[in-house]
């Protein structure tokens, strides 16, 4: 027998600010039931799996030890830019010149994920 990947909950303070974010950035819908007000509040992600934002009392501290990883449609730069341009900041710069690596952003709380090359600039570069 084997367990499935049901939500990937995220703590922070204020889960529906956070999921609308998120649901910007996968360009998936949250739960049609949540409200602002909501202590837990997701974004669909299909087959009835969810990003999950789960209120708690206390701040973020120290560095992810689980972190996502975006695999963009469009050009790594342009999604850079278009996720700092809705809040996400840039945490570190993995970026080489040869076009590999990857780019750390912090979402609005500050929770890390890195976005990484899209696959056109994966065939590009192999």
């Amino acid at each position: 027998m084997m367990s499935i990947i049901q939500n990937i909950a995220v703590d922070c303070a204020n889960p529906y600010r956070l999921a609308e974010f998120w649901s910007r950035v996968l360009d998936r819908p949250i739960h049609p039931d949540n409200e602002p007000s909501d202590d837990e509040v997701g974004v669909q992600l299909g087959d009835g799996r969810e990003l999950l934002f789960v209120e708690v009392p206390e701040p973020k501290s120290g560095k992810n030890r689980l972190h996502l990883c975006l695999r963009p449609q469009q050009l790594r730069e342009d999604e850079v830019q278009r996720l700092t341009t809705m809040g996400a900041t840039l945490v570190a710069d993995h970026r080489n010149a040869d076009g590999t690596g990857w780019a750390v952003l912090g979402d609005p709380e500050g929770n890390e994920f890195c976005v990484l090359r899209s696959e056109e600039e994966l065939a590009r570069t192999s």
